[in-house]
Parts: structure tokens; C-alpha cells; sequence
């Protein structure tokens, strides 16, 4: 592991305003860390608010014959996905453009990690994504403007997933140890906008109109960017250095980017099964559960918030968990946990398949889905939060913003992925559909652990099972 100091970790953002020790001020973190997680809290209301509708919005209203037409260039649309996958009924393509729509959201964010890097400085990069990610979000309220509204979002996201992600690295010299628990506080508010977004959004959308919780989504992002906004002098200092004075690579740096790009790579896996969780798994819900509950049925959008709140809910436990682990010497390492983790989301799609087989012909109980989210929510905290402090750690210097928005590549693949075998929902038993789903993350499982030695010694890490971050201390600290 280097031992550079992290002056805003990358070429494009300079020394970190209060990087020292002394400023402690926001539960023992930097005050610009504040800000930026109400920035991401408020960022990803909006994102999962709209998501949460956008899969039901296309296969159960806009993409239905007798609405379509009024999108604009929907028919040149179809036909170039169709030219690709063959003809899609309504629901496959729904399916698709939702996996393409999830894909290049994170996948932009590499590019826009790179703009914020060389070009515009990662505060810049992040107020023109927050503004064009509001716009898309209102875009989202007109039919006519639905394809327009989708690709001002990624490029909205692109410039500000990326950027955002690596001012919480900027705050921090590479040696603090605060970092990891930094990037838990962070993670931990993606999840706090995560559970309230469906609740709004969702229920407005299903409830009152979709237009209404693609608005709400909209009014979410701009105080977002109020909040950025007011926050600026706590951030760390944003400079784009002249070419010449930029960090370069060092000898092995090239090793060292490959191999986060393989443990990313065997992450999409783990993204595949989960972005169908946003995919196909409502359309489940929808037509194959039983929702009501004492005579009201509950809209399908709450499983997103179920979702979030499971994570909220169990992040304390895990961390006792580990720290008990870590008394005994017997914490595992980041790559093991991220293993662990895949195991752990394989076991919460074997539920669901079994959960289906015993329903026989009638509607799959309200207990598996509400089991599969808590098991779910155990996966995700050995992974999302490891990986990303992972990359965050091991990348070097010269190019940390572009492999911050790397750690979306996996999601980007995980999505493209998950789109196209959507399409088998209508084709196979949903039991199958969702063992097949096991599988898949449960290969990552066993690769991970594979070529865990491998991956050790090429990211730089001390050693090969080293002492474990505190990667959810936040979240402690934050309930």
C-alpha cells in the first residue's frame, strides 16, 4: 500500500480542506463529509425513486401498444434493441431497456470520474451531473421526452456518481484510518435515500399518477444540490493541475489496475442478481405474491424500501459481528468478506426459489419476499461498501477518481446482464428464473476465494487475509 499522502486522492482535487486528525466535528469525521452524504442521500432519493417506478412504468403503461406512440422516436428505439435481440414482447423489452438504462448509469460514472480528474475538477463535474440529473427527473414527467429524460440521467449520474464518491477519499490522507468508516457513512446514506424514496416516490407514482413520483424524484435532486452547494467550503480543494504536474503511473501501477478491474469483474456477478431485484423481481411481486395485509395490499414499490431498511437495520449487527470476529483474531479479510457476501445473496435467492415451489399454483406468501430482503441485506454489507473502499485504497493515485468510478463497471455489466435474462421470466417457472440467479452469484463466491492469493499480491495489500477495515463503524455511529 502506498504511503502517499491522499491530497485529494487524484490529479483534479488538491489538499483536502481539514485532512488532519483535529477535525472531527461530524461524528469524528471532517465536516465536508456531512455534506457530501446529505448531497448522496438526497442524489439517490431521486435515483431510486424514479427506479423504483420506471420497470412498472414501461411494462405495465408506456411501452403497451396504446401508449407508446406517444414517445417520441420510440419506434426507431424498439427496433434498434429488437435488431439486437430479436423481436421482444412487451414486458423482454421493458426488461432490456431497464438493464441498458441501469448499465450506462454506471458506467458513466468511469468517464465521468475521468472528466472530473482532467478536465473540470471533480466539484464542477459534480454540480453540472446534479443539474442535468434534476432535468432529467422532470423530463421524466412528459411521455413525449421519456427517451431524452433517460439519457439526461446517465449523464447526469456519469459526472456525479464518480466525482462525488471520490471527494469522501480527498477528505483523508491515505494513511487515516478513518477512510473505511468513511466510506460506511457514505454507503449508509445511500441507503437512508434509498428506504424513503419508494415510500414517496413509489407511492405517489402507484397510487396517483406516475408523473407525480417522477416529479417528487426531480424536487429531491435539487435540494441535493442545495445542500452541495452550501457545503462547498468544507470540500476538498478542487484544482485541474496542468499536465505536466500531474501524478503518473509508477512501475507495477499497471498490475495493480488490472486487478481491481478482475475483482470488479467477478463483482458484476454479484450486480447481475441483485439488479434483477430491481428488474424482474417486481414484476413477481406484482402478479405472483400475495400483498394484502389486513385488507389493504401494499404497493409494490415498498419491497425497494423493505430493501434499504433491512440494510439500515442490520449494519449494526454486522459490525458487532465483526468486531467480535476481530477480538479473536479471527475477522476475515476484504476479499473474503466479499465472497461471503456473494455466498450469503446466493442463499437469498435459493429462499425465493423455494418460497415459489411452495406455493404450488396460488400466490407465493408475503414471508418469502420479506426473508429474501434481510437475507439480501447481509450480502450487500459484505460487499457494496468492502469493494468500494477496496478500489478506493488499492488504486493509484494518478487515476483514483477513474477507478472510484470503475467500481461501477460491475454494476454497469451486472445490469446489461440482468437485462437480457429477463427475458426469460416469461419463458421459465419463476422457482427456476430465480435458482438460476443463485448460481450466478454463487460462482463469484467460489472464484473470489480462488484467486483470492492472486488478487492479494497484485492490489498491494500486506497480506493476503490482512486486518479487516472497519467498514461499517458508521452506521453504529449513525443510529
Amino acid at each position: 500500500m502506498s504511503d502517499t499522502h491522499d491530497t485529494g486522492e487524484v490529479t483534479g482535487a488538491g489538499t483536502a480542506r481539514g485532512v488532519d486528525g483535529g477535525d472531527t466535528v461530524f461524528f469524528g469525521h471532517p465536516k465536508g463529509l456531512a455534506y457530501i452524504v446529505f448531497t448522496e442521500a438526497w442524489e439517490r432519493f431521486s435515483f431510486y425513486g424514479m427506479q423504483a417506478l420506471l420497470i412498472l412504468y414501461m411494462a405495465t403503461y408506456l411501452f403497451l401498444p396504446e401508449n407508446s406512440g406517444n414517445v417520441a422516436a420510440f419506434e426507431p428505439f424498439r427496433g434498434m434493441f429488437e435488431a439486437v435481440f430479436g423481436p421482444l414482447s412487451v414486458q423482454a423489452l421493458a426488461s432490456q431497456v431497464f438493464g441498458a438504462y441501469v448499465g450506462l448509469v454506471y458506467f458513466a460514472p468511469v468517464l465521468g470520474g475521468l472528466i472530473g480528474d482532467r478536465l473540470l475538477g471533480r466539484t464542477k463535474a459534480v454540480l453540472l451531473g446534479a443539474l442535468l440529473m434534476a432535468l432529467g427527473h422532470f423530463l421524466m414527467a412528459f411521455e413525449a421526452s421519456f427517451l431524452l429524460a433517460l439519457a439526461t440521467l446517465i449523464l447526469g449520474s456519469g459526472l456525479l456518481k464518480g466525482n462525488l464518491a471520490a471527494q469522501v477519499g480527498g477528505l483523508y490522507d491515505k494513511s487515516d484510518k478513518r477512510r473505511d468508516s468513511g466510506y460506511s457513512i457514505y454507503v449508509f446514506s445511500i441507503n437512508v435515500g434509498a428506504f424513503i424514496a419508494p415510500l414517496v416516490c413509489g407511492t405517489l407514482g402507484e397510487v396517483y399518477g406516475w408523473h407525480y413520483g417522477f416529479g417528487a424524484a426531480g424536487i429531491g435532486m435539487m435540494i441535493g444540490l442545495a445542500v452541495y452547494l452550501s457545503g462547498l467550503s468544507y470540500l476538498p480543494v478542487d484544482t485541474v493541475q496542468k499536465s505536466e504536474d500531474r501524478p503518473r503511473l509508477q512501475k507495477g501501477d499497471g498490475v495493480v489496475i488490472l486487478s481491481i478491474l478482475l475483482m470488479l469483474a467477478l463483482t458484476s456477478l454479484y450486480w447481475t442478481a441483485q439488479s434483477q431485484v430491481w428488474n424482474a423481481y417486481p414484476l413477481w411481486l406484482r402478479t405472483d405474491v400475495d400483498r394484502n395485509i389486513f385488507g389493504l395490499d401494499v404497493p409494490v414499490t415498498w419491497f425497494q424500501s423493505l430493501d434499504s431498511l433491512a440494510v439500515l437495520l442490520l449494519a449494526p449487527l454486522v459490525l458487532w459481528y465483526w468486531r467480535s470476529q476481530s477480538r479473536r483474531n479471527a475477522e476475515p479479510g476484504d476479499l473474503v468478506k466479499l465472497a461471503l457476501g456473494c455466498a450469503v445473496f446466493a442463499s437469498a435467492f435459493v429462499l425465493l426459489g423455494f418460497g415459489d415451489l411452495m406455493s404450488g399454483d396460488g400466490a407465493v406468501s408475503l414471508l418469502w419476499p420479506t426473508i429474501f430482503h434481510f437475507v439480501c441485506a447481509i450480502g450487500f454489507l459484505y460487499v457494496g461498501p468492502i469493494a468500494l473502499a477496496l478500489t478506493s485504497r488499492a488504486a493509484p493515485e494518478s487515476v483514483n477518481s477513474m477507478m472510484v468510478g470503475s467500481y461501477y463497471l460491475a454494476i454497469f455489466v451486472g445490469g446489461l446482464f440482468s437485462g437480457w435474462l429477463a427475458r426469460f421470466y416469461e419463458t421459465m417457472s419463476a422457482s427456476g428464473f430465480w435458482l438460476m440467479h443463485a448460481a450466478i452469484v454463487g460462482a463469484a463466491a467460489v472464484l473470489i476465494i480462488a484467486l483470492r492469493p492472486a488478487l492479494s499480491r497484485a492490489m498491494r495489500l500486506e497480506d493476503p487475509n490482512p486486518e479487516p477495515s472497519d467498514a461499517l463503524s458508521a452506521e453504529q455511529e449513525s443510529i
